[in-house]
């Protein structure tokens, strides 16, 4: 799977450091990879742009008695309150990706398989969280 299209779905913590992820391939929406990410666990609140804007993610973090902070997409017809202060966080998310799109070897998706590239991930999210 592991190709130049591949995505990383990415839950990072309120300092930004790296909780989970997931691959998926490039051609399939964002929200495929997001289910793992979700499993219990110990989080109050969840900040995700439009495009995690769906029912199912929405009742599985109302669920787990968090908060979601996810700005609506204009056709939702059930319109929640949305905390924009809260929302002006999720730059932590965007910093961890442009740290990891520092390494060379993550940005140009060089390896041949997920586990490898996942691998990388990992050691990559270290050495971000030890500087």
């Amino acid at each position: 799977m592991t190709g130049w299209s591949t995505k990383i779905i990415a839950m990072t913590d309120a300092l930004g450091n790296l909780v989970r992820f997931t691959l998926i391939p490039g051609q399939h929406y964002d929200t495929v990879g997001v289910a793992p990410l979700l499993e219990p666990a110990d989080f109050e609140g969840l900040l995700a742009d439009k495009a995690f804007d769906v029912h199912w993610i929405v009742d599985t973090i109302r669920a787990q008695g968090a908060r979601v902070v996810i700005p609506q997409r204009r056709n939702r017809l059930d319109r929640r309150p949305f905390d924009g202060a809260l929302f002006k966080a999720r730059h932590l998310i965007e910093n961890f990706f442009c740290k990891l799109k520092e390494f060379k070897r993550i940005a140009m998706r060089s390896d041949k398989t997920d586990r490898s590239f996942a691998a990388m991930i990992y050691l990559t999210a270290a050495i971000i969280n030890s500087r």
